[in-house]
């Protein structure tokens, strides 16, 4: 029942890295030392070098294993195999160069080695990596290596399971049996059963690789059945709690007085993670404050010379754990409509109408009365958010979070104290993901997704994502 695929490709990326690796310091050699008549610090010949990194590159790989770039958690999802990819290219060279400090025999014939096997390695990482993965999905497309799925149990998580699994040329996953009493409406490429015992029977003559039971009690009869019929016949066995508010939820599983037990977290952003953000917020903040300091001296005199109004604009908003803060921004209203709400706005310039308009619209007008021209430009640029850099350096919010609102937008929210357990941000998944395009509630549905699946690197990419819709013009308000 046994599929090894997984591991097949597994060490199809582990030989693929090697090939890489080592292709990359043999082309930063013809480089710098056949190509270019400079002379070297260390004459090293191409034999005794190409031995030398022969030796050296599986530590790089034992480097990357430990970071997980071996294990589909890493490699399924692109973006983290890639962030994974720049941290064990960068640990992998500070190791060559710490041994090449260490040891007599020179690692390196000139430094620009260094730089080029850097440079050279990773794009060829990359696309060594780009190339497995397609081919891995041509295979899928003809059946190869497509793991068969059964699903056992009921309610919603089951047939949002069988929609995830609804393309296995996408997913490498196909679901061959359900056990379900449920009324199945997708159309049924798989076998169906209302008796799970059957669907075991049948799972004998499928190769069927993983079990996943959802709707089942985690103690009950049927799943400690289930288990055993997995485990004796080798299949994998994944649950999903019947508990669903607990898949919202950063989930750990820990021992507790000797017993294994799961402990549910409101986010991911806890502990050291969110003292390493605290730190790369006010880093960041302070850099991008000063390099930006000139734009900031240009908007402020052209925002009073406008109209002689003031600069700033300062409204209360709700951070972490329903804190009220005061958000800066350079002021885009007119100042007959400025420190006003949206309805208090309209109501005032006698167009009542456009209140809902604004709000169906997800908080936005093409053609908003309230903006002064030059207010337009520093909403279509995002440059009237800069300010908020300042708080961020005070901590009243981070670079990256939900969306802060106003109090009376979140109160009435059912979700509102799960999205106030993190700090607000200027930036979030809600405004690279189309901010003229979605709703009110698909915005809070990508704020509740930023708060429960945090990382690092998710917020890494947020920003990469922002500065290019910034530059890009694309989604400002």
């Amino acid at each position: 029942m046994k599929n090894n695929t997984s591991f097949i490709y597994a060490i199809g990326l582990i030989i693929g890295d090697f090939c890489a690796l080592l292709a990359a310091f043999v082309v930063a050699y013809v480089l710098r030392v056949t190509l270019d008549e400079r002379s070297l610090i260390n004459p090293i010949d191409s034999d005794q070098y190409l031995k030398t990194w022969i030796m050296i590159i599986p530590v790089w790989i034992l480097i990357f294993a430990f970071l997980g770039l071996y294990r589909r958690t890493v490699y399924e999802y692109r973006w983290r195999e890639l962030s994974m990819l720049v941290v064990g290219s960068i640990l992998g060279i500070m190791t060559v160069i710490t041994y090449d400090f260490i040891v007599d025999t020179p690692v390196f014939p000139a430094r620009l080695i260094v730089i080029y096997g850097l440079v050279i390695g990773f794009l060829l990482l990359v696309l060594e990596r780009t190339i497995l993965r397609a081919t891995r999905m041509w295979m899928w497309r003809t059946g190869f290596g497509i793991n068969n799925i059964m699903i056992i149990g009921s309610g919603d998580s089951l047939h949002n399971l069988i929609s995830s699994m609804r393309y296995p040329s996408k997913t490498g996953y196909k679901v061959t049996l359900v056990a379900t009493k449920d009324t199945i409406l997708d159309k049924k490429p798989f076998k169906v059963f209302s008796d799970y015992r059957q669907a075991m029977d049948e799972a004998l003559n499928q190769n069927i690789y993983t079990i996943v039971v959802t709707g089942i009690g985690d103690t009950s009869k049927e799943a400690n059945e289930i288990l055993a019929f997995a485990q004796s016949h080798h299949i994998a066995y994944k649950f999903i709690p019947s508990q669903a508010g607990m898949l919202n939820n950063k989930i750990d599983v820990e021992l507790f007085q000797g017993l294994p037990v799961v402990t549910v977290h409101q986010t991911a952003l806890i502990g050291w993670g969110r003292v390493i953000k605290r730190i790369f917020d006010a880093i960041t903040s302070i850099f991008s404050i000063i390099i930006l300091s000139p734009i900031y001296i240009i908007i402020a005199l052209t925002v009073k010379l406008s109209d002689g109004g003031p600069i700033f604009f300062k409204q209360s908003r709700l951070s972490r754990f329903d804190t009220t803060i005061k958000i800066y921004k350079f002021r885009t209203h007119n100042l007959t409509y400025n420190g006003l709400d949206p309805e208090q706005a309209f109501t005032k310039m006698g167009k009542p109408n456009l209140i809902n308009k604004y709000r169906d619209n997800g908080d936005y007008l093409a053609n908003d009365p309230r903006i002064t021209k030059v207010g337009l430009f520093l909403r279509r640029t995002s440059l009237d958010e800069l300010p908020q850099l300042f708080n961020v350096l005070k901590g009243d919010i981070s670079l990256v979070g939900p969306r802060a609102l106003v109090p009376k937008e979140l109160n009435n929210y059912a979700y509102k104290n799960l999205i106030l357990s993190v700090k607000s941000g200027i930036t979030g998944l809600a405004q690279t993901s189309g901010r003229k395009d979605i709703g009110y509630n698909e915005r809070r549905a990508l704020d509740l997704y930023y708060v429960q699946n945090w990382s690092f690197w998710l917020d890494i990419k947020i920003l990469f994502y922002t500065i290019i819709e910034v530059l890009s013009g694309r989604g400002a308000k």
